[in-house]
């Protein structure tokens, strides 16, 4: 079972950049899909971005695309969340996430594990 820990979270200006980090421990990262997921208050968790256990198979949520990049490090047992051009609609938790498929998924139920999520607050 594996064990994500994001990181790099924070406190931003409007246009500023950001990048998110997962840490992954206790499993075979590089055979997991894994992606990026989002929840502002009172709102449901949506899709940020996906991509499968060699790189490939990279989705975007329509708020991500052109402004955020995803990528991995298998090597280093490492997920990255690369924002830029932030907006303050894009003040949520973050939450990183692994499936035991490794085909990417826009969908909460695809993924098996879970992290506990980074704070990221955009100001205007």
């Amino acid at each position: 079972q594996v064990q994500l820990v994001e990181s790099g979270g924070g406190l931003v200006q409007t246009g500023g950049s950001l990048r998110l980090s997962c840490a992954a421990s206790g499993g075979i990262f590089s055979s997991y899909a894994m992606g990026w997921f989002r929840q502002a208050p009172g709102k449901e968790r949506e899709f940020v971005a996906a991509i499968s256990w060699s790189g490939g198979g990279i989705l975007y949520g329509d708020s991500a695309k052109g402004r955020f990049t995803i990528s991995r490090d298998n090597a280093k047992n490492a997920l990255y969340l690369h924002m830029n051009s932030l907006k303050p609609e894009d003040t949520a938790v973050y939450y990183c996430a692994a499936a035991n498929s490794g085909g990417s998924s826009r969908y909460v139920e695809w993924y098996d594990y879970w992290g506990e999520g980074t704070q990221v607050t955009v100001s205007s």
